[in-house]
């Protein structure tokens, strides 16, 4: 800042100053540290939002007595398709899941679902969806899935895909064992059903009352990634270590507890992480379902972030944003109450 005022009592007025253009940016990018920066545009950029939970009933609130709001949150996500227009280099949108509302009269269902698709396919680009419980408490796998546009193999919701040739999307689906959305006489409702008698000794299955620490997860509004999809996840981040890829991991249930509570954590987090502990390519894990803000880093320096829910935006308020995605880390980008972070690679 010195060597500008020196700058300024040399030329004896500011027009002759700013005539040495070359001068003042040299000058102004040592002041601001933008020398490094300068140039450094995103590899790419993608929109992220979670837990709409739209339905056409008047506000409530939560178990934990938590404002909802069913009714604003599809305005939210209609201001953030705008934004994510408006910015007009998105690659792509994620949506974290829980796009309606478990309260939303089943005889609505569908029209609720369909409503808030529309809104957005108004996005200029793709939208990756993935299923949360509250989708599923609405409709089958059978009938949701189709309307998500999310690629199946046997109604199951987890797939992968590469928006550059140096990252990789990986998307769980965190109800593959589940007592929600599957036929209640399915093989997968079964082994959900002994899982939570086995862990749960409550008979209110959604009632953490009597366990302790991680324990809490073993919820009926919880699930897990089952055996088939743990040998899928590890043959694409096994395939991503091959072709140098940096991998971000999407699910709508929190795989850390230092980012969640232990309430909202899939099932078996831990073995999910065993397998992505066995690689260096993962750098974020992206979830929804917990409602709040959260962010850690594990003990192998992979990013934990959890975000706002679209529901419990007060009118007025928001909760989306975009991710700019470099070589060396991801930019959030918040909007409202998403508070934007960086998230730097170690690796």
């Amino acid at each position: 800042m010195d060597a500008l005022l020196h700058m300024v009592e040399k030329h004896g007025d500011l027009k002759s100053l700013i005539q040495d253009w070359s001068s003042v940016y040299s000058i102004m990018d040592s002041v601001n540290g933008l020398t490094s920066l300068r140039g450094k545009k995103p590899l790419f950029s993608f929109g992220i939002i979670s837990d709409i939970q739209y339905a056409d009933i008047p506000d409530g609130l939560s178990f934990l007595g938590v404002p909802r709001y069913y009714r604003h949150s599809i305005a939210v996500l209609q201001r953030a398709v705008k934004q994510w227009n408006h910015h007009r280099n998105l690659k792509f949108a994620v949506n974290l899941g829980d796009i309606v509302d478990g309260f939303c009269p089943k005889e609505h269902s569908l029209d609720s679902v369909s409503r808030v698709v529309n809104e957005f396919e108004k996005f200029n680009g793709l939208v990756r969806h993935m299923i949360g419980n509250h989708c599923l408490y609405n409709m089958p796998r059978s009938k949701l899935l189709p309307l998500l546009k999310i690629p199946s193999i046997d109604g199951c919701a987890y797939y992968d895909f590469s928006p550059t040739s140096g990252y990789r999307f990986v998307v769980l689906d965190g109800y593959d064992i589940s007592a929600i959305g599957w036929p209640e006489d399915h093989p997968k409702t079964q082994q959900a059903l002994k899982f939570l008698q086995d862990k749960n000794p409550n008979s209110d299955k959604n009632s953490p009352d009597g366990l302790v620490g991680t324990e809490r997860r073993f919820l009926m509004f919880n699930g897990a990634v089952g055996e088939e999809q743990l040998r899928w996840l590890d043959s694409v981040l096994c395939d991503a270590t091959n072709l140098k890829q940096k991998v971000v991991v999407c699910c709508h249930l929190p795989l850390d507890p230092g980012a969640s509570t232990e309430e909202s954590l899939l099932w078996n987090f831990d073995e999910v992480m065993g397998v992505i502990h066995k690689y260096n390519c993962v750098k974020v894990c992206l979830a929804g379902h917990d409602h709040k803000d959260g962010h850690s880093i594990d003990s192998h320096g992979v990013h934990h972030k959890v975000f706002e829910a679209a529901l419990e935006c007060p009118p007025g308020t928001d909760a989306f944003g975009y991710i700019d995605v470099y070589d060396d880390r991801l930019s959030l980008c918040g909007t409202g109450r998403i508070e934007s972070c960086d998230m730097h690679f170690n690796h």
